[in-house]
């Protein structure tokens, strides 16, 4: 179960000595777990659609129920980053798996009208347990593949886990037209959370390669490009994350529709996100990502304006037509973002003079390093989307309001990504003698 020497780099071990197949194999069954993470991660977006007027809860209270799954899914992803190089992948996995058990029996357990709202609050704080799990999966599928399969690798497993949001939502629309209630998807899920530890325990593995290094986690928490690109991940996979808890309880309150007609919609934009984040990847490989982010705010923030119209006009055809555009937006952002991570700690190393192998290397510490911090601090991006809705809807009775804040932020996200990333230093060069014998910061590319 633990493999002592790992070499993916070396062609012969990757493809003689059966490293690619290991890798493969671990990356299957990771995804699978992750999968299913992210589905009970997002389990309440689609439970507070079964909560109707008998369970006593106003829209309020149910945008705040949702937060409290976003909030502890964003704090638990910076310890699961760790967690495998201390537990091993494969004991990870099993772990993390069989931990989705908690939330799922002890939502079975209670939910029935009548049933306390700080229990109901207390069963979707442990949801975002499932949040973790991207993390530690990355990290894990992360060390398997060589640095030229790596794009490809943690494409698939970040996909992967993604469409867990749409499935959940999927199943809760079969179970709400079937008449079933919330027991029944409950039900469903029980099983598979055990079918995916067991299936982590049969057919994966850990590497004892794997180490923690300290040293370059916190020389990622003083870089400051690790907080400007946590920024930037807010605006795309915090959105993502935070309209997937949102935008059903969004088509039920502003605009009035039964349980199953908000479901019948509300998987369609985390699906598509979902998807056409490696597209995102592909194209930031082939135009630069800062560039690819920047023009995805564009079209964020144009997305957001005509939402805003829809909104204030009462309009549902032209509000989920955008809010849907909205979505797929931030999966091709989310895919752009995660690729200018390396890149621009490449640039970093070159710019101090480390080249060619040197140079890969310390790129692929820090970077391995921030990851992990600038997922956690990019899924709370979805705490302040839903507590602005829940704000919104208190104040005004619409979500107008919230989608105006969003707007806002898109902005500052778009001014941030060319101020940083993509404003060339070229006055502050040549206001300095041999500038031109310096290597500049320049992250067009990245």
């Amino acid at each position: 179960m633990w493999i002592q020497r790992w070499d993916p780099e070396d062609e012969k071990f990757w493809k003689e000595e059966g490293g690619e197949r290991v890798a493969r194999r671990n990356l299957v069954f990771s995804i699978l777990s992750e999968h299913i993470g992210f589905s009970i991660w997002t389990l309440w977006s689609v439970m507070v659609l079964f909560m109707g007027p008998e369970y006593g809860i106003d829209p309020a209270g149910k945008f705040f129920l949702v937060s409290m799954a976003t909030l502890v899914g964003a704090i638990v992803r910076v310890p699961y980053t760790f967690a495998v190089a201390r537990f091993g992948g494969r004991n990870w996995t099993i772990i993390s798996a069989s931990m989705l058990l908690v939330p799922t029996v002890a939502a079975f357990a209670v939910m029935e009208p009548g049933t306390s709202y700080t229990t109901f609050m207390l069963c979707a704080l442990l949801t975002g347990v499932g949040g973790g799990n991207f993390a530690s999966s990355m990290t894990n599928i992360n060390s398997f593949f060589p640095l030229r399969k790596k794009g490809w690798a943690l494409g698939l497993n970040a996909g992967g886990g993604n469409i867990g949001v749409p499935v959940v939502q999927l199943v809760g629309l079969g179970v709400i037209g079937a008449g079933g209630g919330p027991r029944v998807l409950l039900g469903v899920y029980i099983p598979l959370i055990l079918v995916s530890a067991v299936c982590a325990s049969l057919f994966m593995d850990n590497l004892a390669t794997v180490k923690n290094d300290a040293g370059a986690a916190k020389e990622a928490v003083r870089d400051p490009h690790t907080w400007i690109m946590a920024c930037l991940y807010i605006g795309t996979f915090g959105s993502f994350i935070g309209y997937s808890f949102a935008f059903g309880l969004v088509l039920q309150t502003q605009f009035g529709r039964t349980p199953l007609q908000a479901a019948s919609i509300t998987f369609i934009g985390p699906l598509l996100g979902s998807l056409i984040r490696p597209v995102g990847g592909r194209m930031a490989d082939r135009f630069g990502g800062a560039r690819i982010t920047l023009w995805n705010f564009v079209g964020m923030g144009a997305a957001t304006a005509v939402v805003v119209i829809a909104s204030m006009r009462e309009s549902l055809p032209l509000f989920t037509a955008a809010f849907i555009a909205l979505f797929v937006l931030t999966g091709f952002g989310n895919g752009s973002t995660y690729k200018m991570i390396p890149g621009i700690f490449q640039a970093k190393a070159l710019q101090q003079g480390l080249e060619g192998e040197a140079a890969a290397a310390y790129g692929r510490r820090l970077s391995g390093a921030s990851m992990g911090l600038i997922g956690a601090v990019g899924a709370l991006g979805g705490l302040g989307i839903n507590l602005a809705f829940r704000q919104s809807f208190q104040t005004v009775g619409s979500g107008t309001g919230a989608f105006v804040a969003f707007l806002v932020f898109y902005a500052a996200c778009f001014v941030l990504t060319w101020a940083v990333y993509l404003r060339r230093p070229a006055a502050a060069a040549a206001s300095e003698p041999h500038a031109e014998e310096k290597p500049q910061l320049t992250y067009a590319e990245v």
